[in-house]
Order: structure tokens, then C-alpha cells, then sequence
């Protein structure tokens, strides 16, 4: 017997600018969004049958128009309205929406941010996605591609060696990764915007104040951080890509190289992930 599995369908890359305007000055709202079904879609599949099929092209116009009432606050309250919103229609079980905002800020002018000229930052990617089921939703957040660097207070010794092992021991290195950190809210009806600035300036701080033994180690002290002192989060997930900087052989020069001259490679890289959450008491 053959039979049609999971599946889902939706519409992705949605690109919306949202510009809200103010005598104090305007504000961007730059998103890319995806929308994504799961339901009682089998007929399509199996019969061609598209009577249940909501057209991913009005999906995307449902975020267009969403974006004009609903994008006033956080991208987590415009995800749980898209998704609340396909959730209505009998033939769907769970709607999700993914959304990464791009940010843009105020450039400045005589020491004042201009009230309409932005340049686009390069601080990481926001990013929410909101799931939202018939049995209840699910709302998780956080940052990708946010690049940063120890120079200091890194190391990396004491793993096995064999025949194929040539990285040397190190207790103070330079170490470079491009954080990907999504958290889950265990309570809904947050100040999104306020939690996500709060959550990402303490793992910036704690990346920078902390002692490194690895980077494993870096994600257990940043994760644990991150729960100790932010109630609302049930669980943090992270991936820190290790981007490899290798002293330059400077000896035949004449030259010496004390923790100075680098070269940068982003291929190969390692990958270091991991789960964090709350136990049982």
C-alpha cells in the first residue's frame, strides 16, 4: 500500500517594508516572512483536487495587508496574527511564520538621528517564528549571523591526539564564530521587542566577560546565562561556527608574530551546537 506522508506548503522569501510615520521621525520595519500549512491538503496531492488549497499568492498578500495593522510592534505579535489568521480556515492544523527582520537605523546628522535617512545594520538577523496549532502556539525568537571575536581568554587544549592530528594546543587564541542563538518564550503576552534587546545584550556581555576553554564551553556559560536571568525562556538552542583565524608564519621575514597577524578562513569551519534548557526541579 502507498500513502501520502507529512506535508506541508506555503509561501516563502514574502519580502515587506513597513515604514511607520511620525512628526518624531519614521520608522523601518524590513522583513523577509514565510508562511508555512499543514492540514487537510491530501486531495491535491492524490487527486489534484485544489479545493482546499489556500493559493500561496494570497498568502503573501494576507502579509502585505497584515503589515499595515498589524507591524506597529513586535515581529513576534505580526507572526501570531498572520498565523492566527490561516489558522481559521477549517482545512488547517497548524499554521507557522517564520520572520527575519533586517535592521535598519537612524543615520546621524550634527550628533541627532536624521528623521528619515537610515543605513542598514550589519548587527545580525532577528528572527521569530510563531507556531500556532489547533492545539495551542508556540513562539520562539532570537538572532542569526551576529559575528563576534575574543581576542583573548580562549583556548583550546587537552583533546586526543593520533597520527592525524597536527592542531596545535593552545590556552589563548583568537576566537571569531557567527551566533545563531533561538530561544523559546515559555509565557506568551511579552514585550517582544523589549525581551529580544534584553536576551541579546546579555549573551554579548557574557561572550565578552567570560573565560574559554572551548566553544562548547562558551555556549554552556552563554545558554545558562541567558536562562538564569531571563525567566521567560524555556530553552535556548545555539550554534557557533567556528571561524578559524591562523597566525601568519612571519619567520621568514625575520619577523616575529606574538598573537599579532592573522589570516582569516571561513571554509573549512567547525560546527559546535547545542541545547540548553530547564530541568525538573
Amino acid at each position: 500500500m502507498i500513502e501520502l506522508g507529512a506535508n506541508r506548503y506555503g509561501k516563502a522569501a514574502i519580502r515587506v517594508v513597513r515604514v511607520a510615520r511620525s512628526p518624531n521621525g519614521d520608522q523601518v520595519r524590513d522583513l523577509t516572512v514565510a508562511i508555512a500549512l499543514e492540514g487537510a491538503f491530501e486531495a491535491a496531492h492524490t487527486d489534484g483536487d485544489n479545493s482546499a488549497v489556500i493559493a500561496t499568492d494570497t498568502m503573501k498578500n494576507t502579509a502585505y495587508a497584515f503589515a499595515k495593522d498589524h507591524l506597529d510592534g513586535s515581529i513576534e505579535v505580526y507572526g501570531q496574527a498572520l498565523a492566527e489568521h490561516f489558522l481559521e480556515a477549517p482545512q488547517v492544523d497548524a499554521a507557522t511564520v517564520n520572520v527575519r527582520s533586517h535592521h535598519w537605523s537612524a543615520i546621524a546628522v550634527a550628533g541627532s538621528p536624521a528623521p528619515d535617512a537610515f543605513v542598514r545594520g550589519g548587527e545580525g538577523t532577528r528572527v521569530a517564528t510563531v507556531n500556532v496549532s489547533l492545539g495551542g502556539s508556540m513562539v520562539e525568537a532570537g538572532v542569526e549571523d551576529l559575528t563576534v571575536m575574543k581576542t583573548t581568554r580562549s583556548g583550546f587544549s587537552g583533546f586526543p591526539r593520533d597520527r592525524y592530528t597536527t592542531l596545535v594546543e593552545t590556552e589563548d587564541r583568537l576566537m571569531a564564530t557567527k551566533v545563531t542563538a533561538i530561544w523559546r518564550y515559555g509565557a506568551p503576552g511579552l514585550d517582544y521587542d523589549a525581551t529580544f534587546d534584553a536576551i541579546r545584550a546579555t549573551l554579548l556581555e557574557v561572550f565578552a566577560d567570560h573565560e574559554s576553554g572551548s566553544v562548547q564551553e562558551s555556549i554552556w556559560i552563554m545558554a545558562r546565562s541567558i536562562l538564569e536571568r531571563h525567566e521567560e525562556i524555556a530553552q535556548i538552542r545555539m550554534a557557533l561556527p567556528n571561524l578559524h583565524h591562523w597566525l601568519v608564519d612571519l619567520s621568514p621575514f625575520g619577523l616575529e608574530n606574538d598573537r599579532e597577524i592573522y589570516t582569516p578562513t571561513t571554509e573549512p569551519h567547525g560546527i559546535i551546537e547545542a541545547t540548553v534548557r530547564r530541568g525538573e526541579s
